[in-house]
């Protein structure tokens, strides 16, 4: 079992029994939230992004959680990344640019809101904060497992695009996938993120070209949990 004792507050500074226990099933129930990512989701996609809904939103909780799970950190702690999963692009109903602050501020005012537990509130925060490669770092196991669940998130069913003749680079590189999956290894402390290309539509190097900041990212994360990063493309280990 991976020690948390660094992210175990002094039971003298809370009242932890007084507190509702926050889940990602709160979160998901809650209106606001809903709205926000209803809204961030048409504002990416009439700018011409990707797919940022709750298909997203729900895939990067679950994956968030499944990592910390099966690295052997405690439940409370994966449900904190859940949660961070499923809020970490909230902030893009006020705009693209520094999403990561913008949903980590709405985040603190929608969790606060519900009651949890300032501490806790603080490291969701900060995870989705840091989500984003232009401005964020991960400094701890929940943002470092957002941060590996939303770049794991490349498939061709997040296209908007119906029209190929007018795909960019990033709509052409997403299409091409055929699956993606992030196996996580947590006796060989590994994270494996598997993704199968059709090369007629895009061809590796492109991947590579839009994504290798977000994979460095990765690595970077797979550090703070005490793991290692690999991408395995069409079968052949690329990192």
């Amino acid at each position: 079992m991976t020690d948390t004792a660094s992210l175990v507050p002094d039971a003298s500074a809370l009242n932890a029994d007084a507190l509702p226990r926050i889940t990602l099933e709160t979160v998901t129930a809650s209106a606001d939230v809903t709205a926000m990512i209803e809204v961030a989701d048409e504002y990416l996609g009439a700018i011409g992004y990707t797919e940022h809904g709750f298909r997203h939103a729900n895939l990067v909780a679950h994956i968030s959680g499944n990592i910390i799970r099966r690295l052997g950190y405690d439940d409370r702690m994966a449900e904190m990344a859940e949660i961070a999963g499923y809020l970490h692009d909230t902030g893009n109903c006020i705009g693209r640019d520094h999403h990561g602050v913008s949903s980590a501020l709405l985040a603190r005012d929608m969790l606060r809101a519900l009651g949890m537990d300032p501490w806790e509130t603080a490291h969701i925060m900060n995870a989705v904060g840091n989500h984003e490669e232009e401005f964020g770092a991960p400094a701890n196991p929940i943002g470092a497992a957002t941060i590996i669940a939303d770049k794991s998130d490349v498939h061709h069913t997040r296209v908007r695009n119906p029209d190929p003749a007018t795909f960019d680079i990033h709509d052409r590189v997403n299409h091409a996938v055929r699956r993606s999956f992030l196996r996580v290894d947590g006796q060989a402390r590994t994270l494996t993120l598997e993704i199968d290309i059709d090369t007629e539509i895009s061809q590796v190097m492109e991947y590579f070209e839009i994504f290798l900041s977000r994979m460095q990212m990765c690595r970077a994360a797979a550090e703070v949990l005490d793991s290692t990063f690999h991408l395995v493309i069409n079968g052949t280990k690329l990192l």
